[in-house]
């Protein structure tokens, strides 16, 4: 009877510890937009951001404004992330609001050294951010150097007109250069170190670019729109995937579209990119070197402004620039529209949180 007891006794115990120790390795939440959607919004007055839960149950507006009762500015052209931060970019204000990235509470503003901010990234505790200068000079555009410690801008470095999206990798930035409100044709590599820069050409008017599973740098170029005097449309260069090799920097692939078709939109997901052509989306392998004939989804998007893949499931953003846009997720596998939740108005950018 005694031995019984002994032993019940340590049972009790080894469950005590147990749950002890499961206890200890629990992480606990880390606020209320941890493992959702995040969607920025350009704005009508002002840019916002929205929240959509990973469940989809659960969408939030307004999230910025609820949590520091303010609001952002307008245009809110996008967001970067680093471990526990949101650096949200307002171009028009020339700002850098930074957030807690998973509570949304204000922790500061970058406020000085910015001239019309457009995308920023994060490396090795420093961030860098485009930035066009003023859009009547095309020669003062600039990637701003900012220390992340004391939210200021510590120095520039001067690139090429119209910078916009910029990416990191092995001690390098690579920046596409859109032109701003003309035209340009240029990706540049930056050493963080030695602030060097060099230009590779591409087609006209680069903007979205990462790397694919093979470490190439793929660039979409959208083509440049050609107008008359009376700012009727008349033309448009041709558009591109470029796949630039970042040991030599020099173009190994390029897809060129056919005259007159210009995608807006290049996302990738694992061995595959995604493109739009107004609203219809094509799936091109990463190891493909021509088009795609037919359309993978047709969306029926009246403005697809805004595209992201995650998991099993394609994100379009539906954008309205007077009332609420839309969010639509499509399943990869069966190509069908699953859900539909609202989105800020002019929502442009898609975040995984």
């Amino acid at each position: 009877m005694k031995i019984s007891k002994f032993l019940l006794s340590m049972f009790l115990l080894s469950i005590l510890f147990v749950s002890c120790d499961d206890d200890d390795e629990l992480e606990l939440p880390k606020g209320d937009y941890e493992n959702g959607i995040i969607i920025s919004g350009e704005g009508g007055a002002n840019g916002s951001v929205y929240y959509v839960s990973d469940d989809y149950a659960t969408t939030e507006s307004l999230i910025y404004k609820k949590v520091n009762n303010e609001d952002l500015g307008h245009y809110l052209q996008s967001i970067a992330f680093d471990n526990s931060n949101a650096y949200i970019l307002v171009d028009n204000v020339n700002t850098i609001t930074v957030v807690d990235r998973y509570t949304f509470l204000k922790k500061g503003t970058i406020n000085t050294g910015l001239l019309n901010p457009r995308y920023m990234t994060v490396a090795n505790g420093m961030g860098y951010a485009t930035n066009w200068g003023s859009t009547s000079d095309a020669t003062d555009d600039y990637v701003a150097i900012i220390d992340l410690d004391s939210y200021t801008v510590t120095s520039t470095i001067p690139v090429g007109n119209g910078p916009e999206r910029i990416v990191t990798k092995d001690g390098k930035l690579y920046v596409s250069h859109k032109g701003a409100y003309t035209t340009n044709n240029k990706v540049t590599v930056i050493d963080i170190a030695s602030k060097a820069t060099l230009e590779i050409e591409v087609k006209d008017n680069p903007d979205e670019l990462f790397f694919d599973n093979s470490g190439h740098l793929v660039v979409l170029s959208e083509g440049n729109t050609i107008y008359d005097s009376s700012w009727n449309v008349i033309g448009q260069t041709q558009s591109a995937i470029s796949k630039i090799n970042t040991s030599t920097n020099n173009i190994d692939e390029e897809i060129v579209f056919p005259e007159g078709l210009n995608p807006t939109l290049l996302v990738t997901h694992g061995t595959n990119m995604y493109y739009n052509l107004g609203s219809k989306i094509f799936k091109l392998g990463n190891s493909d070197s021509s088009l795609p004939s037919t359309e993978f989804i047709n969306t029926e998007a009246a403005y697809l402004y805004g595209m992201e893949v995650n998991d099993e499931s394609l994100f379009i953003l539906d954008a309205s620039f007077s009332q609420e846009s839309k969010l639509d997720i499509y399943n990869l596998a069966t190509k069908e529209k699953t859900i539909s939740a609202a989105a800020p108005i002019s929502a442009s950018k898609i975040y995984f949180n």
